[in-house]
C-alpha cells in the first residue's frame, strides 16, 4: 500500500512541476505578444466571447466525460460509451452530435451485418482533453 501512496505521491508532484513550467511558459508568451502588439478592448472582448462559446459547450454535463473515455478507448461504439458513463441514449445521442458538430469527435459508421457505429476523437478532441485534464487536476487540487 505504501509503495502504491508514493508513487501517487511522485505522479502528482511531477504533474504539478510540469503545469507550473506550462503556465509560465503561456504567461511568458501571452506578455511577449502582447508587448509587441496593441490589442484593443474591442479586439479582447471578441476573444473572450469566442472562448466563451467553447467553455460553455465543454461545462455542459457528459461532454467531458464523452472526451475523456474516447481518450482512453480510442474508439467505442454507442452501446459501450452508454454503458461506461451510465447515461440514458437520447442524452447521450444529443451529446455525441453537438461533439461531432463543433469537431470534437468523429463518426464511422460500420454497414455490417450488423449495423455498428464507431466515435473517436479528432485532433481538436484529443488535444482538449490534453488541455483540460491538466486544468481540471489543477483546480481540484487547490
Amino acid at each position: 500500500m505504501d509503495s502504491q501512496l508514493t508513487l501517487s505521491n511522485e505522479l502528482r508532484k511531477l504533474v504539478e512541476t510540469r503545469i507550473e513550467h506550462t503556465l509560465k511558459g503561456i504567461e511568458d508568451t501571452l506578455i511577449q505578444a502582447l508587448e509587441k502588439q496593441e490589442v484593443s478592448l474591442k479586439d479582447l472582448k471578441e476573444d473572450i466571447q469566442s472562448l466563451e462559446k467553447s467553455f460553455i459547450l465543454l461545462s455542459q454535463k457528459w461532454n467531458l466525460e464523452i472526451l475523456y473515455t474516447l481518450f482512453l478507448k480510442t474508439s467505442t461504439g454507442f452501446s459501450e460509451l452508454k454503458k461506461i458513463l451510465s447515461v440514458n441514449s437520447r442524452t447521450l445521442s444529443d451529446k455525441l452530435k453537438m461533439l461531432k458538430k463543433h469537431g470534437y469527435i468523429e463518426r464511422e459508421v460500420d454497414i455490417g451485418p450488423p449495423l455498428r457505429v464507431e466515435y473517436a476523437l479528432t485532433t481538436k478532441g484529443k488535444n482538449v482533453v490534453l488541455l483540460a485534464l491538466p486544468l481540471l487536476y489543477y483546480s481540484s487540487s487547490l
